[in-house]
C-alpha cells in the first residue's frame, strides 16, 4: 500500500493482479459528487472505454461514496489520494494519470492532487520555481495529463446566485450558509465558506495557493491542461459563475449550438494564466481590499483554463442538467451524451 506521507512512487510488493488493461499507461481517475458512487460515471466511463480502448484505464473512484461525502474536501482528498496511490502501486505500467470529476468531486480532485503532488529534484536542491517554468514536478511520479471538472463549484457556493435554487434572494443565502452544515455538515461548511478550523483561512481559500506540504496551485499547473465544463442555464446546484471561475462580469454572451456533433456545447474559449499584481499568498491577501470570490478568482486564474460553456435550455430534462451534464443516468440524461463526447475528443492521450 502507499505512503501519503512518502515522497517517491513505491512499487507494491505482492500487489493482486491488475484488472486487464492492454497496454495502456495512461490512468483516468473519475470522481462523482456529492452522495454519489461509482455509478454516476457508468456511462462516461463505458464512453472512455469504447472510444479510447487500449489507450487508457479508467478507474471510478469508490473511496468517498454516499455520506462519506459529507465527511469534508479535506478529508475526502486525503482518501482520494490514498485511492491513487494504491491504484497505481498494483498497476506499475502506469506513467500517466488525468482526471474527470463532477460538482463536488472536482474540489476534492483538487485537493487530493495538491498532495500527490511532488517537486522536480532539482528545485528541491536548488531554489523554488515560478509556475511558469517548465520542470513543474509530477503527481505521485506520474505525468499530469487532462484535469477536467464537470460543474464544480470552484469558488464555492456561497452568495449571489452561486446555488440557483436558492433564487438569489439574499436572506435565503444567509440562512442557507447558516444550517447548511446540518444537511451537509463538514463538506457544507466548505463549501459555503464559514468553516473555521483552528482559525486558519478558509479550505477554498487555502486551495487556491500553495499552502505549506500541500501545493495546490503547483498541482494544477504540472497539467498539460485544465478544463472547466459548466451549464449556463437550469443547473440549480452549481451556478454558471462559480464552475466556469469568472466573475459576474466576465460571464460571455452566447448563442445556440449549431454544431451537428455538439448540440449542447454554446460557447468556447481559452483564458490565460494571469499573474498576480504583487508577490503575495492569497492565503493571506487583505479580505478588506477583496472579497472572498475575487480572493479564489485570483488564485485559480494563476493558471490557464479552457472554458467550455453547456445549455440544455431546449432539453425537456433541462430542470436537471446538473445531472444531464454527466449522463448520470444512461437513459434519463442521456442529451449529455455529446458532452462526454466532446470530453473525449478533446482529451490529450
Amino acid at each position: 500500500m502507499g505512503d501519503l506521507a512518502g515522497g517517491e512512487r513505491k512499487e507494491a510488493a505482492a500487489a493482486p493482479p491488475a484488472p486487464a488493461g492492454g497496454g495502456a499507461d495512461h490512468l483516468v481517475v473519475m470522481v462523482h459528487g456529492i452522495v454519489g458512487s461509482t455509478e454516476d460515471w457508468k456511462f462516461g466511463a463505458e464512453q472512455f472505454d469504447t472510444y479510447l480502448q487500449d489507450k487508457v484505464i479508467v478507474h471510478c473512484s469508490n473511496s468517498n461514496m454516499h455520506k462519506l461525502t459529507l465527511d469534508g474536501i479535506d478529508v475526502m482528498g486525503e482518501r482520494l489520494a490514498q485511492e491513487v496511490i494504491e491504484e497505481v502501486n498494483r498497476r506499475p505500467q502506469i506513467k500517466k494519470i488525468s482526471f474527470v470529476a463532477h460538482s463536488v468531486g472536482g474540489l476534492v480532485a483538487r485537493y487530493a492532487i495538491g498532495r500527490l503532488y511532488k517537486l522536480p529534484r532539482q528545485a528541491l536542491e536548488n531554489t523554488p520555481q515560478s509556475l511558469s517554468d517548465n520542470s513543474r514536478g509530477d503527481i505521485y511520479g506520474l505525468e499530469a495529463v487532462n484535469f477536467i471538472t464537470v460543474a464544480s463549484p470552484h469558488l464555492g457556493s456561497r452568495g449571489n446566485k452561486q446555488v440557483p435554487f436558492l433564487f438569489g434572494v439574499t436572506a435565503i443565502e444567509k440562512i442557507a450558509c447558516c444550517v447548511i452544515h446540518f444537511i451537509f455538515r463538514r463538506t457544507g461548511k466548505h463549501l459555503f465558506l464559514t468553516d473555521n478550523d483552528d482559525g486558519k483561512p478558509l479550505l477554498l481559500q487555502r486551495m487556491v495557493d500553495d499552502c505549506g506540504d500541500l501545493q495546490f496551485i503547483s498541482a494544477l499547473q504540472t497539467f498539460k491542461r485544465r478544463v472547466a465544463y459548466s451549464n449556463v442555464r437550469y443547473d440549480h446546484i452549481v451556478g454558471w459563475r462559480t464552475s466556469s471561475i469568472r466573475g459576474s462580469s466576465e460571464l460571455p454572451k452566447w448563442v445556440d449550438s449549431t454544431s451537428k456533433i455538439y448540440p449542447h456545447i454554446v460557447y468556447e474559449e481559452l483564458s490565460k494564466a494571469e499573474t498576480l499584481d504583487q508577490c503575495a499568498d492569497i492565503a493571506v491577501l487583505d479580505k478588506d481590499n477583496y472579497t472572498l470570490e475575487e480572493l479564489l478568482l485570483r488564485g485559480l486564474k494563476r493558471v490557464s483554463w479552457e472554458k467550455v460553456d453547456v445549455s440544455f435550455h431546449n432539453s425537456k430534462v433541462r430542470s436537471a442538467a446538473h445531472s444531464v451534464i454527466q449522463v448520470k443516468d444512461p437513459i434519463v440524461h442521456s442529451e449529455g451524451a455529446d458532452v462526454i463526447q466532446h470530453i473525449i475528443d478533446h482529451f490529450i492521450i
